[in-house]
């Protein structure tokens, strides 16, 4: 099954750059709205070793944008919903799922060393700019990717790459390397981000999201609180997460 699946893949490619992938092993830490995407993208793509890494549940809310999360998955462990999907899509792909959040504490538990490729769709900018930090500082061969801010944005036109001192109009990556400079502190080595030069919009609607008073599922359990829920469209963070796979890809055939 799994070889008549990859037959568009092999012939666009070709079989050396199919085994390329169907070997590379990827790290994605946050499974929501871009890593839930960018998670399925790679195993449509050929790569057979992913682990995925969240701690939340799904979420109602979560279902205008997170890939497994749908009438019948509210409530589950996100990162168990999205393993199963994917194994659907290959069964002989090895998905590790970890509910987990990273931080600091915690960070040598990942053993991020063993892996090519170091996918950051975090949204908290302390987590984020410890990984940075650290994903940086692992030896060369091993890719980091980062995402900046995905919501609040609409038109999927002004996505961009770019290195991350490049970024421009993004006021999370402004806001990271204004972290650095208070701190310090600069990372090992360059690295590419996925982002939108669009101007991020106000926020309309009411907050009724996990983690506040208001939270429609009334279970704030189930999900971490953030300091604040910003409005976001699928077509954006699926375009974030499906870009950053693209670089995946693409570095693995050498492109």
């Amino acid at each position: 099954m799994e070889r008549g699946m990859q037959r568009r893949t092999e012939r666009l490619l070709g079989c050396d750059n199919l085994a390329k992938l169907q070997k590379t092993k990827v790290l994605i830490f946050g499974v929501g709205g871009v890593g839930s995407w960018c998670a399925e993208a790679l195993v449509r793509s050929g790569i057979r070793h992913i682990t995925i890494v969240d701690s939340d549940r799904v979420c109602v809310t979560n279902c205008n944008r997170q890939l497994m999360a749908t009438s019948k998955t509210i409530g589950q462990v996100k990162v168990e919903a999205l393993r199963s999907r994917l194994l659907d899509i290959n069964p002989n792909a090895n998905i590790t799922a970890l509910q987990k959040i990273y931080n600091a504490d915690n960070a040598a538990s990942f053993n991020m060393e063993e892996y090519d490729f170091i996918i950051d769709a975090i949204d908290s900018l302390a987590e984020k700019t410890d990984l940075i930090m650290r994903a940086t500082s692992l030896p060369d061969h091993i890719t980091f990717i980062s995402s900046m801010g995905a919501a609040l944005r609409s038109d999927p036109f002004m996505i961009r790459k770019a290195e991350f001192w490049k970024v421009q109009g993004d006021p999370l990556a402004r806001a990271i390397r204004k972290k650095f400079r208070h701190q310090n502190i600069k990372p090992a080595r360059k690295f590419l981000c996925v982002y939108s030069e669009e101007k991020p919009k106000d926020n309309l609607g009411q907050d009724h999201s996990c983690g506040t008073s208001d939270c429609i599922c009334n279970n704030t359990k189930w999900n971490s609180s953030k300091a604040q829920i910003n409005g976001s469209l699928c077509h954006i963070t699926s375009i974030f997460g499906m870009s950053i796979a693209g670089i995946v890809v693409n570095t693995v055939i050498g492109e």
